[in-house]
Parts: structure tokens; sequence; C-alpha cells
């Protein structure tokens, strides 16, 4: 998948030193928000036991994990994920996150919009669902951009990495015709 300068594609164990940078740099932003990422990848060497882990999750077919590579340079920018599928609804939450050095330029919203098309017409999912704080303005503008709708807030959903528990903010899309 492309658009403008940038792919998109499932993460290769290949990846590995790009995916640790991308994370590392980025960790103390990540951190309250992908605890279970940023805990199991604090060095190299647990990062590799982590991608080996996605790489299989994404041949069984119940995780797809995707790096956005900036092709003009080569770097790996963003990370999106397709989770906790539920191929009896059929559904699955979406994650995402982007180097601080890429935010802000609409790279996130043109990935996602990508990302939706290949669950709806590939995956033939009926759902996709976001969660996220409310003080993530970022992460909520992508998910309206996108035609996301807010379904309500699940008070205490979340465990961040500083053990306090936090309300999330739902949002849905579900496939046209549905």
């Amino acid at each position: 998948m492309k658009f403008d300068q940038y792919s998109i594609r499932l993460i290769e164990f290949s990846d590995l030193p790009a995916y640790f940078k991308l994370i590392d740099e980025n960790r103390e932003r990540l951190e309250t928000f992908f605890a279970g990422t940023t805990a199991i990848t604090r060095t190299l060497e647990e990062t590799e036991i982590h991608l080996k882990d996605i790489i299989n999750r994404n041949k069984d077919k119940n995780y797809f994990s995707f790096v956005v590579t900036d092709q003009s340079t080569g770097n790996l920018v963003a990370s999106i994920q397709v989770k906790s599928l539920d191929w009896n609804v059929p559904k699955a939450e979406l994650g995402y996150y982007i180097d601080r050095k890429y935010e802000g330029k609409g790279i996130t919203t043109k990935a996602l919009t990508k990302i939706i098309r290949f669950c709806f017409d590939d995956l033939q999912l009926n759902k996709l669902y976001i969660r996220t704080h409310e003080e993530n303005i970022s992460s909520r503008k992508v998910a309206e951009r996108n035609g996301f709708t807010l379904e309500g807030t699940i008070r205490k959903d979340y465990m961040t990495t500083d053990g306090r528990l936090v309300d999330l903010m739902y949002y849905g899309l579900v496939r046209e015709g549905e």
C-alpha cells in the first residue's frame, strides 16, 4: 500500500533495528499508552523476541502489525496494528503511533485510511474501533478524520505504566452497508 512518499507493509524481521529505534526514540511519549510494547522492548534483544512473536501472529492472522516507511529516506516512521480480532463478530481494534519527527503531517491519517480499506475489503471485518485517552487529541483527530464516531467513554478501562486506571474513549467505524 502506498500514498505520497510513504509505503505501508507488514513488519518483517529485517525491520528489527529500525523498529527498535522507532520505539526507543519515542519511548517516553509511548510509555503511558503503549505500556506493554515499551515494557518488552527495552533492549534490542527483547525487541527481537517481541518482533518474532509479532511475525508469527501475523502469519496466524490473529494480529497484523504494519509499518509505514518514508520512501525518500528509508526511515520507518510509524506503526499501525490491527489487533484484538474477533472473527465471530467480525471486528478488530486499531492501534497506531508515529515518530515525533513526522507528527502533524497527516501521515497517520492517510496510512490509517489504507489500513481501514484492508480491514474491510481483504479481511471482511464489519467493525473497527479505536480506544484512546481524552487527552490524546492527535489520536482522536486521526479517528475522526477517518470517519470514526465516538461511541462512548469506558471508565477505568486501561492501566498506564505508572499504575493509574484511566478512562478511554471508544471510537467505532462500521463497514458501509452493514
